[in-house]
């Protein structure tokens, strides 16, 4: 008997991407279309022989698949989305087919968070790995040490990247509330995704319906210093809770740097020392994902010791700080930051890795639907203070001028919406030793390519 056709709308998203390479791995014939097909994940799905048809041509739909997954950027006058409702074709949405299709018989280990969540996924799944646990994964990235955004497993537990952004044009709750979580890390909780959530409350309380999901005997892990988490936390709580502190107000975790980029620190775990960490990452918001993990692998009985060895081997997810070059002694990186944030966090981390040995040169693209709408404005500034020169590029679909930010940032800043003079400008600043960190959610024109071909 023929395998079961699913066909993918949407199918170039991280998450999208990664839950057809699971639903190829359990057997199921998998296509998929997108209009924004670019790397690492067009490439990938290219690896794994997922046919990727280019466009929305209602075409693709014939003869009809078994099963239709929409992925959340589909909206309403999308050719298929239509053609879809019209012949009454079978169809659900990612997270949905996930549940019922595998999490419903799995112990599923959930990250969620405003930050952090691809790279506390990638730990933690690395950790179990190489504690002898086959553990099934998913995450919004391709993980270096599996060269894969997702695997199967055979043991009964499974990684999740659990997001906060809604589900499909026909479901508007969180991703996350379809997939009923053993273990929940919260890694943070800031106001993002401005295009579907009002306000942070909106955010809140969809995190809340997260919590509720959490057996009486599974484990909620949080951060005590985050005053949205607690006011999440306040809205009821049903499940074991751990608190994660730090050094000056201690909680049931807590992690301690040796070094000054944290590319070694200790752990404690109830006020002992537990373990220590030395590996490659740097930055206090690594050090801080590395212990969520930790303690998310303590709970399925990894001891911290065995946990932290495991992490002097983890190489991080590409696009977090990822080096795509070095040409005349300038590196190049690309990075996914697109939150005020999640940008400073990156920017502090290698500016304590480097010291003084070298200039920080950041490069944004604000891409993400929350930066187009202008929401974070007033903090985009501030966040590149560990930058010594930036450059902002100007989108043709950004709803505001990012003159209004370059004017705010105290350091020499240039912004264009010329892409060939943004690219040349960037090589013509660069000189031996500096370090180029390029951020943005998407492709960015194939920048780093560019900008690596023009230095030398």
């Amino acid at each position: 008997m023929a395998s079961k056709h699913i066909h993918f709308l949407g199918i170039c998203g991280t998450f999208m991407g990664s839950l057809a390479l699971l639903a190829k791995q359990m057997g199921y014939r998998v296509t998929g279309s997108d209009t924004g097909i670019y790397p690492p994940m067009s490439e990938f799905l290219a690896e794994q022989h997922i046919d990727i048809i280019p466009n929305f041509d209602p075409a693709q739909l014939s003869p009809t698949p078994d099963l239709i997954i929409v992925g959340n950027a589909m909206t309403r006058g999308n050719p298929c989305v239509e053609y879809m409702l019209e012949h009454n074709l079978p169809y659900t949405s990612g997270p949905q087919w996930l549940h019922d299709h595998l999490l419903n018989q799995r112990k599923v280990l959930a990250v969620s968070g405003t930050h952090g969540k691809t790279t506390t996924s990638s730990i933690l799944a690395w950790i179990l790995d190489q504690n002898g646990v086959d553990t099934g994964f998913l995450v919004g990235g391709i993980l270096s040490n599996f060269g894969t955004s997702a695997r199967l497993g055979s043991s009964d537990y499974f990684v999740i990247e659990a997001d906060e952004y809604d589900t499909a044009f026909f479901d508007k709750r969180a991703k996350f509330v379809h997939y009923n979580p053993k273990v929940a890390i919260i890694n943070n909780l800031e106001f993002d995704h401005a295009d579907i959530y009002d306000n942070l409350a909106a955010i809140q309380r969809q995190f809340h319906h997260f919590v509720r999901l959490v057996p009486k005997n599974g484990l909620i892990l949080a951060p005590k210093d985050s005053l949205a988490v607690q006011q999440t936390l306040q809205m009821g709580l049903w499940s074991r809770l751990q608190f994660v502190g730090n050094a000056q107000a201690p909680q049931d975790w807590y992690a301690e740097p040796i070094t000054a980029d944290c590319s070694a620190f200790r752990v404690f775990y109830k006020g002992e020392l537990a373990g220590e960490v030395r590996w490659n990452l740097v930055g206090k918001h690594n050090m801080h994902n590395a212990l969520m993990a930790i303690a998310a692998a303590r709970y399925i009985d990894v001891p911290v010791e065995n946990a932290c060895r495991a992490l002097a081997s983890f190489i991080n997810t590409k696009r977090r700080l990822e080096v795509k070059g070095v040409v005349n002694n300038v590196t190049v990186y690309d990075d996914f930051a697109h939150h005020p944030t999640a940008i400073a966090t990156t920017l502090q981390g290698l500016r304590a890795k480097l010291g003084d040995t070298g200039r920080i040169i950041a490069v944004f693209e604000p891409r993400s639907n929350t930066m187009k709408m202008g929401v974070h404005q007033k903090e985009l500034a501030a966040a590149f203070n560990d930058a010594d020169n930036v450059f902002l590029f100007q989108p043709d679909n950004l709803q505001w001028n990012v003159a209004n930010v370059a004017e705010n940032i105290h350091k020499p800043t240039f912004y264009s919406a010329n892409f060939g003079e943004f690219v040349a400008k960037i090589a013509e600043t660069a000189t031996t030793g500096d370090h180029i960190v390029i951020m943005s959610n998407g492709g960015f024109n194939g920048i780093h390519q560019k900008l690596l071909n023009e230095l030398a």
